[in-house]
């Protein structure tokens, strides 16, 4: 191999890295602030208190996974092992936040969709790029990340995800219809 070509590919996988190390390490924040408090996070009760009242039921089993996908896929993209399913899972948990927070409009700035899309792109990325040649698949031969698993991940990730848009909008809709049933029953009581 060319000294050029020596030198991209260094600069190529010490970039991936520090992609890796850097959203990997965000998502591990983000999830230990679900699941223990942490970075001033409201731990599994708060999290499925706001997680509950957004639509999602059972609420601590929600906040427990939206918390380990966090956690768990963060480290593992960070350490670069099982990046592909690693990337799957992570994207999928990023698609569900970038929903809850979409009302609010795209921004960060205004609690919008900007973040959790983010991380999730990035994500989605490391999984087609792979994590370079500073990872831990390099070292175990992609014993956890080849094509076929990624793509299976990437399959059970995108049907999580759409179980869990549809039971939200199941649990959204039922409370529509409580509601009105509550106040149609108000109005004949006035």
């Amino acid at each position: 191999m060319a000294r050029g070509s020596r030198q991209c590919a260094g600069a190529r996988d010490a970039g991936l890295l520090l992609l890796r190390v850097g959203v990997g390490g965000a998502l591990v924040a983000h999830g230990t602030q679900k699941l223990f408090g942490w970075f001033g996070g409201g731990g599994i009760e708060g999290t499925a208190t706001f997680l509950g009242s957004a639509g999602f039921e059972p609420a601590k089993l929600n906040a427990t996974l939206a918390g380990v996908g966090e956690a768990g896929s963060g480290a593992l993209l960070a350490l670069g092992l099982g990046t592909g399913p690693a990337g799957a899972a992570a994207s999928a948990t990023m698609s569900i936040a970038s929903a809850v927070n979409a009302p609010k409009g795209f921004f960060a700035t205004n609690g919008g969709l900007e973040l959790p899309a983010a991380y999730g792109l990035v994500a989605s990325v490391l999984a087609l790029t792979g994590p370079g040649r500073i990872s831990l698949d390099q070292a175990t031969g992609q014993v956890f990340s080849g094509r076929t698993l990624t793509r299976l991940a990437y399959l059970a990730a995108a049907a999580g995800a759409a179980y869990t848009f549809w039971s939200r909008q199941k649990t959204l809709a039922d409370r529509a219809a409580a509601a009105a049933h509550d106040s149609a029953g108000e109005d004949k009581d006035a």
